[in-house]
């Protein structure tokens, strides 16, 4: 079974997210819904009914007349989902409705380049396969976080990932584990893990952001990721919001992820810390030797001035930058992810707070703000989903 040299038609793409998406659904209901006529539907499900990539499931439901036969993807069909953080590896394999089969989650350092970490992936998906997750693999995919050529499938001068520049990952993954592999930024794909099954879902028109080590923004627009002509869409990290700002890890001054981030506030925290200003802060890097961002959010749960004001002033300044996106593309959700998004209703309502007083009520009348539903499975997801998508695609 190989989805990558069977498929040639978009109607056959359509099918297939419908089938993915919905579960079996009767030969007379994908003619209803893909609005095709029934011999060129027939003929299609036949093809893939030859093929092993869809499989008749049984009866279904009488309409009234002959009753139809349920068709659904094959169960056996298998993608893989890989996020790669700055300090993580999530992996997952999931069957054809992107349910989990295996999944594993381990500390890791972008930084030791992309021979170690790829290789670590491809022992943690051989690991599933001698588990008995799959027998072949359909796709894979892949986000990292930095810059992406979606096209060439390779991270482009990533700020936080030496030795990644130019690497073919796509190539790399796909000649490993011999089927079709798709590269993306980790935003995008958790904006698609999120539309797919979190609180975006059926929501058209929608920022992802995500503020972790980085800050990022997955911009989906109706129904589909935008990634601008070379891929790199979204970048609002780099955004500058102070001229007289500290230096960040891309070279430029002031930008939004050198006055945010999970990095920033760690190092936040430990001045509040030594200098005694932040109790909380000055009793856990006591007890632990150091102080993260998850310290300031604990912190501020305890009712810290001084950890609450860090969340507020960071919040402050993402909603500036998500102030000026509003305007400009009308979203109809923002959605708050990634590793900060731990920090919770602090940041969301300081976010919410500037979003709504700095645009126009006409772009925020109806403009829910929240957080990511997924939580730390939403970039895992969409890189399953989009591999399934690649797959559909392929040979068109």
């Amino acid at each position: 079974m190989s989805l990558a040299h069977e498929l040639a038609d978009p109607l056959q793409v359509r099918l297939l997210r419908l089938l993915r998406d919905e579960g079996p659904l009767s030969r007379a209901e994908l003619g209803d819904r893909l609005e095709t006529p029934r011999t060129r539907l027939s003929a299609e499900l036949d093809r893939l009914v030859a093929a092993d990539i869809i499989a008749e499931a049984g009866p279904a439901e009488s309409r009234g007349g002959r009753r139809s036969t349920l068709v659904e993807l094959n169960p056996r069909l298998r993608f893989a989902g890989v996020d790669l953080g700055a300090t993580s590896i999530d992996v997952e394999v999931v069957d054809a409705r992107m349910e989990t089969v295996a999944a594993y989650s381990e500390p890791s350092d972008i930084r030791i380049g992309p021979k170690a970490i790829l290789h670590r992936v491809n022992e943690l998906l051989g690991k599933a396969k001698v588990e008995g997750a799959y027998d072949r693999l359909d796709a894979v995919g892949i986000g990292v976080p930095g810059p992406v050529s979606f096209r060439d499938g390779v991270p482009v001068s990533p700020p936080i990932m030496p030795g990644w520049d130019r690497f073919p990952v796509r190539e790399f993954l796909s000649r490993e584990h011999g089927c079709p592999a798709v590269v993306d930024n980790d935003v995008n794909i958790m904006a698609i893990g999120e539309r797919h099954g979190g609180v975006a879902h059926s929501v058209d028109d929608f920022l992802f952001v995500k503020i972790g080590t980085g800050v990022g923004c997955g911009i989906h627009l109706a129904g589909e990721v935008y990634r601008g002509s070379d891929g790199c869409a979204g970048d609002i990290g780099h955004i500058q919001v102070d001229s007289q700002g500290p230096v960040c890890s891309c070279g430029n001054i002031g930008c939004l992820e050198a006055l945010f981030s999970g990095a920033v506030l760690g190092t936040q925290a430990l001045e509040a810390a030594k200098s005694g200003r932040s109790s909380s802060l000055e009793e856990r890097l006591a007890a632990n030797g150091t102080v993260t961002a998850r310290d300031v959010a604990l912190g501020a749960m305890e009712g810290d001035v001084v950890c609450i004001q860090m969340i507020r002033e960071g919040g402050r300044r993402v909603g500036g930058v998500l102030a000026g996106l509003v305007s400009f593309v009308n979203p109809s959700m923002i959605v708050i992810g990634g590793g900060l998004a731990q920090l919770g209703h602090i940041l969301l309502a300081e976010i919410r707070s500037v979003v709504y007083r700095r645009s126009l009520p006409l772009a925020t009348g109806n403009l829910p703000v929240v957080l990511s539903e997924l939580g730390p499975r939403a970039g895992v997801a969409g890189a399953a989903v989009l591999a399934s998508e690649i797959a559909f695609e392929q040979a068109l």
